[in-house]
C-alpha cells in the first residue's frame, strides 16, 4: 500500500478545513448583560462567510454542528438539557447569517451567579473540531418581589401558583417583570420582562375572576401599560394608555367580574400614524392655497 499516495490527501483536507475555519468569523452578542432568574436568555451568533466559496452548515444525529458552552465564574460547565435546533444553513461567500437562540432553554440556572458563554460552529468534515467564538459574561440574579399574590390553578385541584411583581435595576434603568412560581417548591415557571417602569408612581396589580394578573404601571411620562399573565405563567399581551387631564389611568373590575383600565385613552398606534400622517400632508400645501 502506498501511503504517501493516502496521506497527502489527507493532509489537504485537514489543512483545507483548517484554512476554512480561519476564514469563517463567529460572533456573539446579548441585547443585555443582567437577567433575571426565569426570563429568556436571548444570544445571537452571527457567522461571515470569508472563505470566499459558499458553506453548508449542517449537523448530525449525533452533534449539532452549533454549539454553547456556558460556565459558571468558578469554571464549572453547564450541562445542557437540550440542543439548540438549528437546520442545516448555507451561507453564501461574503455573506452573514444570524441566528438567535434562548439560553434559558438550553440550560436550567439552578445556581444564580455570574457565568460566561463561548460559541463553537463545527463545518463539514470538522467532527468535534470547531471554530470558537470570544467569551460573553453575563449574570443571572434574583430579586426580592414588589408584590406577590398566591392563587390556585384552574382545572388543577391542590395546585397552587405564586405571583410576583419584580423590580430588578439590571443593566442601567429600572425594569419590571411579572413572574409566575410554584407556590410550594418555589421552583420559578416562568419570569416575563414588563419593560421599563417609573417608580415615582406604584405599580398596581388586580387578580380578576379567571385568577388572571392585571399588572398596570407608568412606563414614560405620557404612557401606562397595563399587562396580563394567566396562572400558568402564559403572557396574555399588553396595551398602552395615555392618562387623561382627570388623572392617572387605574385598574377597576366591572359588574362581569373582569378587570379594565379605567380614566385613561387607550393608545392605538396605527390610528395616530395615520393622524399624524395627515396632519404631514395638510402642512405640505402652499400657503397660498385656500379651501
Amino acid at each position: 500500500m502506498n501511503f504517501r499516495r493516502v496521506l497527502i490527501p489527507l493532509l489537504l483536507l485537514v489543512l483545507g478545513a483548517h484554512q476554512a475555519a480561519a476564514q469563517v468569523s463567529v460572533d456573539l452578542r446579548f441585547g443585555k448583560s443582567s437577567f433575571l432568574h426565569g426570563e429568556p436568555i436571548p444570544i445571537t451568533v452571527s457567522l461571515t462567510n470569508l472563505t470566499g466559496r459558499d458553506l453548508k452548515f449542517q449537523g448530525t444525529t449525533e452533534s449539532a454542528w452549533i454549539d454553547f458552552i456556558v460556565n459558571s465564574t468558578r469554571g464549572v460547565p453547564l450541562t445542557a438539557v437540550s440542543k439548540p435546533a438549528f437546520g442545516a444553513v448555507v451561507i453564501p461567500a461574503g455573506k452573514t447569517v444570524a441566528k438567535t437562540v434562548d439560553l434559558a432553554s438550553l440550560y436550567s440556572f439552578r445556581e444564580l451567579g455570574n457565568f460566561s458563554v463561548y460559541s463553537i460552529v463545527r463545518l463539514p468534515g470538522q467532527g468535534h473540531r470547531g471554530y470558537q467564538s470570544r467569551r460573553h459574561l453575563f449574570t443571572v440574579s434574583s430579586a426580592k418581589p414588589h408584590w406577590s399574590q398566591v392563587v390556585g390553578v384552574p382545572g388543577k385541584p391542590g395546585k397552587t401558583h405564586e405571583y410576583r411583581l419584580i423590580q430588578f435595576t439590571g443593566d442601567t434603568k429600572n425594569q419590571l417583570y411579572a413572574q409566575v412560581a410554584d407556590a410550594k417548591t418555589g421552583a420559578v415557571i416562568r419570569t416575563h420582562h414588563l419593560g421599563e417602569v417609573l417608580m415615582f408612581r406604584e405599580p398596581t396589580v388586580t387578580i380578576d375572576g379567571d385568577l388572571t394578573m392585571h399588572v398596570l404601571y407608568l412606563i414614560t411620562p405620557t404612557f401606562w401599560g397595563h399587562a396580563r399573565i394567566n396562572p400558568e405563567g402564559k403572557f396574555l399581551g399588553r396595551d398602552l394608555y395615555k392618562p387623561t387631564n382627570a388623572g392617572d389611568p387605574k385598574l377597576a373590575k366591572n359588574t362581569a367580574g373582569k378587570v379594565i383600565t379605567v380614566g385613561g385613552i387607550l393608545y392605538d398606534a396605527k390610528a395616530e400614524a395615520e393622524a399624524r400622517a395627515k396632519e404631514r400632508k395638510a402642512s405640505d400645501r402652499p400657503a397660498f392655497i385656500y379651501e
